[in-house]
């Protein structure tokens, strides 16, 4: 089994600074690096830049300890942790600047017997095709020299620190000592079962794990614009279904959103675009679901020109301040292209501004003078919201609840009407 002393993590995001510091906690010397000045001064000054339960606690315990130094720049080490974003730009093909830069990076500090791991969630064939030449660039081989593995993280935002250590863990190799020695790495820490197999396979596996869930939501969404046009009520019908044993519907919403389903299903259809016709349709109908929800305001009060709408919720999922790709954010951003005063209410982010969009600093502030209020993601302060409270704080009783996250019947009977997706008139 391979000793490793020192690791380099590249990337403090939810993914790297979560990583870095379970290796400094057990034990390790980890340099942690980001390019943005202000991720690196904000850790250094006993801050964190992102939201996640008990993070803070870990990454201060780290720091404190000595184990975790945070810098801009990568420094020699037995391994380096390749886990900076891979957004998509035009044409919704992968961004891989980052990776590549990254790669760059370490060059200057690869030395033989070194482990290098991607962990960034790329397309596939990036470790062996993009990784590897960039870093072989140091004079060394890989798989001869120096090991080279990629290893997608497999863990949910609000459960990262339990996930991260509890999850099973795939570890692809360029040749079967690389994935070795990458299970030696992952072993310091990762409790669940770990699995080896090529790079490539363990890129598809994140890949495919994404664009499965995606697929999945868009036959979701699907069903509630059907039960809006038919008349009937989605949830009570996905709620009969999911009764069946071998049935599980997901919840329809407004959209899908965050740094992974909403992008990772893209990859594939770059990689292959005349075998993936399910793939894309999946895409375009969540990509689209925004415009729906614009529709049920729109019917809801009659016109959205100058009418002003609190926006409850901008993450892309529950009690997290993670806003990548979020679909509340469209919502926001079509009403407000389409002549709507907006006002949003993020209690998780609460100095997020969306340009051109005002951002209350409280419920009572988002809901002054709206004439109506839209719930767009379900986090737990925002689903124990009553009627009662509501009202107090708001002359409006037009209610549009995008996620089903109130029980209609107490609002309407406090006088409020409510708009629900996926439950039409049939008209």
């Amino acid at each position: 089994m391979n000793q490793f002393t020192k690791i380099c993590v590249l990337g403090l995001g939810y993914i790297g600074l979560p990583t870095a510091s379970t290796f400094a906690t057990h034990g390790l010397r980890v340099v942690g690096v980001d390019v943005n000045p202000r991720v690196v001064e904000t850790l250094r000054n006993g801050g964190l830049h992102i939201h996640e339960p008990g993070l803070r606690t870990l990454v201060q315990a780290a720091i404190g300890s000595g184990s975790l130094t945070i810098g801009e720049y990568p420094e020699e080490a037995d391994a380096f942790i390749i886990a900076v974003p891979t957004p998509f730009k035009d044409g919704k093909k992968a961004d891989l600047e980052y990776v590549i830069s990254a790669a760059e990076a370490i060059v200057p500090h690869l030395r033989s017997g070194n482990l290098v791991i991607l962990e960034s969630t790329s397309p596939p064939r990036t470790t062996t095709d993009l990784v590897a030449p960039i870093l072989e660039k140091s004079g060394l081989t890989a798989g001869q020299d120096f090991y080279l593995a990629y290893s997608p993280e497999r863990v949910l935002p609000g459960q990262i620190l339990r996930e991260l250590i509890e999850n099973a863990r795939v570890i692809g190799g360029i040749d079967q000592a690389s994935a070795e020695v990458g299970r030696d790495l992952y072993t310091i820490f990762v409790r669940g079962e770990i699995f080896l197999t090529t790079a490539t396979t363990a890129e598809m596996v994140k890949l495919m794990e994404n664009t499965t869930r995606d697929v999945n939501i868009a036959l979701a969404n699907e069903f509630s614009r059907l039960a809006d046009r038919i008349g009937i009520d989605v949830w009570e019908a996905i709620a009969l279904a999911n009764r069946h044993p071998r049935i599980d519907i997901l919840r329809p919403g407004p959209g899908v959103g965050g740094h992974c389903i909403s992008v990772d299903p893209w990859f594939l259809v770059e990689a292959a675009p005349d075998i993936t016709p399910l793939i894309r349709t999946a895409r375009t109908v969540n990509d689209a679901q925004p415009q729906f929800v614009v529709e049920l305001l729109r019917r809801a009060l009659g016109q959205l020109h100058d009418k002003r709408i609190a926006i409850l919720g901008l993450a892309y999922k529950p009690n997290v301040d993670d806003l990548r790709e979020s679909p509340a954010i469209e919502v926001a951003q079509l009403l407000a292209q389409a002549g709507a005063d907006v006002i949003t209410y993020e209690p998780f982010k609460l100095d997020f501004r969306i340009p051109g969009i005002s951002s209350a600093p409280s419920l009572a502030a988002a809901l002054e003078g709206s004439d109506a209020l839209a719930l767009l993601v379900p986090h737990t302060p925002l689903l124990d919201l009553g009627p009662g409270e509501v009202a107090a704080l708001a002359e409006t009783r037009l209610v549009v609840d995008a996620v089903n996250g109130w029980d209609p019947q107490p609002w309407q009977a406090a006088g409020f009407t409510v708009f629900r997706l996926g439950v039409g008139s049939g008209d």
